[in-house]
C-alpha cells in the first residue's frame, strides 16, 4: 500500500484534507445553485452570507470584539509592509521595526520608503551557535513610534517570540506564520495581519484585523481608495471584487477549526507535533536545530545534518517517500518542516521514521 502524502511547505501550506473533500464536492454546484462558488457574483446574496459567517466564525475563533474590524484583502501579506506605513508614516514621525528574521527585514526596508523608521535587531548568537531573541531591556526603543511592528514567527528561521510584546505604542503584528494556531489576546494589538496561504487558506489573500479606533490615526488623503483600510471595513472588504474562491475556502477552514475544538485544541495540537519533532532531532549530533529553545517555533522547524553534503539525497529520498516540501529556504539552507494547524501528529511520526531509517543507512 503507498504511503500518505505529507506536505511539509512553508506556503503555499496543505490544507486540512476534509476541507479540501468539502471544496471538490461543491466544486460544480455550490449550495445547488448549479454552479461553482467561482462563479457567483460577490454581491450576491448567498455571497454576502458567506462572507458574514466567514467573519463571524473568525471573530469567534479568536474572540474579536466589535471594537475591530476584519477586512478580506487582495494580495499577500507582503502588499501590506507598503499599505501600513504608507497610511501611518509622515515627515514628523517615526516607526518602530522589531527584526527577528528575514521577513521583518524586508517590511522594515519597504517602509523606509514612506519615513522615518528605527529598525531594532533582536537576535543574537549564543555560545553554542543558536540563535535567540534578546531581552527586551536590551533593545534600543524609539520614544513615542507611531507603532511597533513585529513578525511573532519568522517563517524561514523558525524563530518565534511568543507571549505579550512589551510597547508603549500601538502594536502591528506579521502573523502570517502562526495565526490561529495559539491564544493570544486580539486586543493587545492595533492591527495584525496574515497571508492566508499557511494556517488559513490558499494564497491570494490577506486578513487584516484592525482596531477601528486606529484608522484615527491614519492619514488616508494620499492613499489609493482600495488600500484605504477604513473604506474597505465600511464596503465589506469588496470595495472592487474580492479573492472571492480564498475567501470561500478560508470560511472552510475556519468551520474546520470550530469543528476541530478551535485555537486551544490547535494550540496544544501544535506543541505536541513541535515537542516531538524536536525531542528527535535533539537526541543526537546527526541532525541539529540552530534555535535556542525558548524561541523555538512551532510551526516552521529548520534542521540540518551533520554532513550538509547529504542534503541533496536526504531531499530525494524523501519525495520518495512521500514527504515533501522539506527543503529549507534558500537564504539558509538544510532541511525546514512547517507543521502548521492541518498537519496530522502522523505526518510528524512518518518523517521522523524517516529520519530515523536514514541516518541508520547513512550516518
Amino acid at each position: 500500500m503507498t504511503n500518505p502524502t505529507y506536505n511539509f511547505c512553508a506556503g503555499p501550506a496543505a490544507l486540512p484534507k476534509a476541507v479540501m473533500e468539502k471544496a471538490q464536492q461543491e466544486l460544480l454546484n455550490w449550495r445547488n445553485l448549479g454552479i461553482s462558488v467561482m462563479e457567483i457574483s460577490h454581491r450576491s446574496a448567498e455571497y454576502q452570507a458567506l462572507a458574514t459567517t466567514a467573519e463571524a466564525n473568525l471573530r469567534k475563533l479568536l474572540n474579536i470584539s466589535d471594537d475591530y474590524a476584519i477586512l478580506f484583502l487582495h494580495g499577500g501579506a507582503t502588499l501590506q509592509f507598503s499599505n501600513i506605513p504608507m497610511s501611518l508614516l509622515n515627515a514628523t514621525n517615526e516607526a518602530e521595526y522589531l527584526s527577528n528574521g528575514m521577513w521583518s527585514g524586508k517590511a522594515a526596508k519597504e517602509a523606509r520608503r514612506y519615513g522615518n523608521v528605527n529598525e531594532i535587531e533582536i537576535v543574537a548568537t549564543d555560545s553554542e551557535g543558536r540563535r535567540f531573541v534578546t531581552d527586551s531591556g536590551s533593545w534600543s526603543r524609539s520614544d513615542n513610534p507611531a507603532y511597533t511592528h513585529y513578525t511573532p514567527n519568522e517563517t524561514i528561521e523558525g524563530i518565534r517570540i511568543g507571549g505579550k510584546l512589551p510597547a508603549n505604542s500601538p502594536v502591528i503584528a506579521d502573523m502570517s506564520s502562526c495565526i490561529l494556531s495559539e491564544n493570544i489576546d486580539v486586543n493587545d494589538y492595533a492591527m495584525i495581519y496574515a497571508g492566508a496561504q499557511k494556517n488559513i487558506g490558499p494564497a491570494g489573500m490577506t486578513i487584516v484585523i484592525v482596531k477601528k479606533a486606529f484608522f484615527e490615526q491614519m492619514n488616508f488623503s494620499q492613499v489609493p481608495r482600495v488600500f484605504n483600510y477604513q473604506e474597505q471595513a465600511k464596503q465589506g472588504s469588496m470595495i472592487n471584487t474580492p479573492p472571492t474562491y480564498t475567501w470561500y475556502l478560508a470560511s472552510l477552514v475556519f468551520e474546520w477549526l470550530l469543528e476541530q475544538g478551535g485555537v486551544a485544541e490547535m494550540e496544544q495540537r501544535a506543541i505536541a507535533r513541535a515537542e516531538k519533532l524536536y525531542s528527535y532531532i535533539d537526541a543526537d549530533d546527526f541532525y541539529s536545530n540552530p534555535i535556542a529553545i525558548k524561541n523555538r517555533s512551532r510551526m516552521n522547524i529548520p534542521f540540518i545534518l551533520a554532513d550538509n553534503g547529504l542534503d541533496g539525497l536526504f531531499l530525494e529520498k524523501a519525495q520518495a517517500a512521500n514527504l515533501v516540501g522539506l527543503k529549507g529556504h534558500r537564504s539558509v539552507g538544510g532541511m525546514r518542516a512547517s507543521l502548521y494547524n492541518s498537519m496530522p501528529l502522523e505526518g510528524v511520526d512518518a518523517l521522523i521514521e524517516f529520519m530515523a531509517d536514514f541516518k541508520r543507512k547513512y550516518a
